[in-house]
């Protein structure tokens, strides 16, 4: 199966996008190499500009730009993306509703050795938290950039979050995006895992594990964190009996906050957040950190026992 990190997807949907619209803006903060940026710059070099490390001041110059008509693309590290240019965001982007998307790459404790303060597990509850930004979180290269490609049409601000490493294809050439859905990958019975960005993969690892032991799990990715498929998650609670969600982020005001959002008002059901519990990570390989904060198909399939027994 292939294997490609969704910064690289990042960057290949950016390089086609700025040569084929005279619209498309981008904006970096010295790390065109990290966050693949660079494509872009090779493709369109008067499109792309290095605003060095200050990526407050990059976000209110992608904001001016956008108020000028421009769709902008701002790219930095999730933390500080979304961590150091909250403000900025917040006040000059998502205030005035212009046309920003915030593209952050090394999300997670996947960055791996580089350590929790590099390690954003705060970014998906900060964006979501900020009214008109929209969230967004592909799983694989397909996926990304078929996401990175619909925000340039999608109106206002955007953040969509991607990951350092290589990751496994869920889906295609074919796939399609659709704004404010999830997708059903793996139909089951009893217990639903509900899964975002690289965790999608681990689910569906679990899954696999588990169907050899004759318990079928429903497997359900939902890329779109804001607007999030309050039907699909309605549907779910009613036909299941469990609900474990499963994200490379805190258990505070992630995915399983905005799934529990839904499922408390519309449809009750017992619920499971499988993520970071509330503590920052730590420097070792991706492997080495998912397994120890009980974040792989392994801790999966051992949660999804323990309801079975």
């Amino acid at each position: 199966m292939a294997k490609e990190a969704t910064r690289n997807a990042y960057g290949k949907a950016l390089a086609e996008l700025v040569v084929e619209r005279d619209d498309v803006l981008v904006l970096d903060a010295d790390l065109t190499k990290s966050t693949k940026t660079i494509d872009a710059k090779k493709a369109r070099p008067e499109h792309h500009f290095n605003m060095g490390i200050a990526e407050g001041n990059m976000m209110a110059v992608a904001a001016g730009m956008a108020a000028s008509n421009k769709v902008v693309y701002a790219s930095s590290f999730a933390m500080f993306a979304a961590g150091r240019a909250f403000e900025q965001i917040r006040n000059s982007i998502c205030y005035p509703n212009l046309n920003v998307k915030v593209c952050a790459t090394h999300a997670g404790i996947t960055v791996g050795e580089d350590g929790a303060s590099h390690q954003c597990i705060e970014d998906i509850a900060l964006m979501r938290s900020i009214p008109n930004m929209k969230v967004f979180v592909p799983c694989d290269q397909y996926q990304a950039k078929a996401i990175v490609k619909a925000v340039a049409d999608i109106a206002g601000p955007c953040y969509v979050r991607l990951g350092r490493g290589a990751v496994e294809d869920v889906y295609d050439e074919n796939y399609k995006f659709e704004l404010g859905k999830g997708k059903v990958l793996r139909e089951g019975q009893k217990i639903a895992l509900v899964a975002t960005g690289m965790m999608v993969q681990e689910a569906l690892k679990a899954a696999e594990i588990l169907a050899k032991e004759d318990i079928s799990v429903t497997v359900v990715d939902m890329p779109c964190i804001k607007p999030i498929d309050e039907e699909l998650i309605e549907e779910i609670a009613k036909s299941h009996e469990f609900i474990i969600t499963c994200e490379e982020h805190n258990v505070y005001g992630g995915l399983g906050s905005a799934v529990s959002e839904v499922t408390s008002k519309k449809s009750p059901v017992r619920m499971e957040m499988m993520g970071m519990q509330d503590t920052f990570g730590e420097s070792g390989t991706p492997n080495e950190l998912l397994a120890k904060y009980g974040l792989n198909a392994d801790h999966i399939v051992e949660k999804v026992k323990n309801e079975y027994r």
